[in-house]
C-alpha cells in the first residue's frame, strides 16, 4: 500500500457533533425503539443490556443509518426499526467479546461479565441477537434481513479468525485486514448499505454505501488498535495495553515485528504468547513501536482507508448530509492524533 497521505479536508478538529445534530429526531425514535425492545419478564436481561446499552457509547453505527438514510433523502420511519437492529448486533457482539477476551473494563466502566458473570452476558448476548431478527422480520425485507444477517454471520468469523490469531505473532497484515474487516467494518457496511434499500435505491447506490461504511469501520479499527499503546485509560475506557497483555496481534505489533532485530522479535514473541506483559514490557513494546514507525504507519493507513470512506460518498449531492459523513469519516482518524 502506497504511503501517499491525503490530507483529509477540514482544519478545525472533526467530531460526530454534526451527524449526531443530523439526526437526533430520529435518534430518540431509535432510543425508544432500543429501550422498549431490551424489556423483558426476567429482570436480569433488561438490567444487563441496559448496563452496556446505556455506557455512553457513541452508537455510531445506528447513527450512520440514519445519516445515510437523510443523504437519500428517504422520508418513512423503516430506518428506525433497522437502526435499533443495528445496535442490538453491535451490543450483543460488545458483550461476547468481553467474555471472550476476560475485559474488566469497556467505557470507563466495569464490563458485564465482571459484575453479572460470564455465563449470563452471553445468553444476554444471545437475547438481544434475536431481538435484532426480530425487528429484521418486522421490517419486511428479504435485502435487508440478508444483508444484515450475513454481517452478524461475518462478524462472527472474524472474531474466530481473530481467536485463532491470537498469540499468533507471525499474522500477517493481510490475515488481520481480513479480521478487522469481518468483526467491525461489515456492521458499519451493512448499517449504511440497508439505508439504500429502505430508500428503495438500485445497487450502486446500495455498493457506494457499503463502501463508505467498510472503508470507515477499518480506519476506526485501525486507529483503535494504535491508541491501545499510546492513549490512556480515561480516553479508551479500557485498560491501557489490554491488546499487547491479550496477546492481540494488530497491525502496529505486525510491523514492529517485521521490521525488528532477531532479539526485538524474541521479545515480541515472548510477549504474544504472554511471558512478557508487566509495565516494564510495556514500556518496552512502545518504545519498539515508536521506533520503528509502527503507529505512525498504522495511522497513516486508517488515513488512507478514511479518504477512501470520503471518496465513495463523491456521487451523492452536496449537503448537510454529506458534510457530516465526511466529518465522522475525519473524526474516525482524528482520534489518532
Amino acid at each position: 500500500m502506497s504511503a501517499t497521505v491525503h490530507t483529509l479536508p477540514n482544519a478545525r478538529q472533526p467530531s460526530l457533533d454534526p451527524v449526531m445534530a443530523l439526526v437526533s429526531k430520529d435518534m430518540q425514535a431509535v432510543n425508544s425503539v432500543i429501550l422498549s425492545r431490551m424489556q423483558s419478564d426476567i429482570p436480569l436481561i433488561p438490567e444487563l443490556a441496559g448496563h452496556l446499552i446505556a455506557g455512553g457509547g457513541k452508537r455510531m453505527r445506528p447513527m450512520l443509518t440514519l445519516a445515510c438514510a437523510r443523504l437519500l433523502d428517504y422520508g418513512g420511519t423503516r430506518h428506525h426499526l433497522l437502526a435499533a437492529a443495528v445496535e442490538f448486533i453491535h451490543t450483543a457482539t460488545l458483550l461476547h467479546d468481553d467474555v471472550v477476551d476476560g475485559s474488566d473494563l469497556r467505557r470507563g466502566k466495569r464490563t458485564a461479565n465482571i459484575i453479572w458473570g460470564n455465563p449470563a452476558s452471553v445468553l444476554v448476548g444471545d437475547f438481544l441477537f434475536s431481538r435484532s431478527f426480530e425487528l429484521m422480520v418486522e421490517d419486511g425485507s428479504l435485502k435487508v434481513l440478508r444483508i444484515l444477517s450475513n454481517a452478524s454471520a461475518v462478524i462472527a468469523e472474524g472474531e474466530v479468525n481473530q481467536l485463532t490469531a491470537q498469540r499468533q505473532v507471525s499474522t500477517s497484515e493481510d490475515k488481520y485486514l481480513d479480521i478487522i474487516g469481518s468483526k467491525t467494518a461489515a456492521l458499519f457496511a451493512a448499517a449504511c448499505r440497508i439505508a439504500a434499500v429502505v430508500a428503495e435505491r438500485d445497487e450502486g447506490v446500495e455498493l457506494a454505501l457499503d463502501s463508505y461504511g467498510r472503508n470507515l469501520g477499518i480506519a476506526f479499527q485501525l486507529v483503535d488498535d494504535a491508541i491501545d499503546y499510546v492513549s490512556d485509560a480515561a480516553q479508551m475506557g479500557k485498560d491501557v495495553g489490554d491488546d499487547f497483555r491479550d496477546g492481540k496481534v494488530t497491525l502496529p505489533v505486525i510491523l514492529a515485528y517485521a521490521r525488528g532485530s532477531t532479539e526485538e522479535r524474541r521479545f515480541w514473541e515472548d510477549a504474544m504468547l504472554g511471558h512478557r506483559v508487566s509495565d516494564d514490557d510495556l514500556s518496552h513494546a512502545k518504545s519498539l513501536l515508536q521506533q520503528h514507525d509502527a503507529i505512525a504507519d498504522t495511522l497513516v493507513r486508517a488515513r488512507l482507508y478514511a479518504r477512501r470512506a470520503i471518496d465513495a460518498l463523491a456521487p451523492f449531492p452536496a449537503g448537510q448530509a454529506r458534510s457530516a459523513l465526511v466529518e465522522a469519516a475525519e473524526f474516525a482518524v482524528a482520534r489518532g492524533y
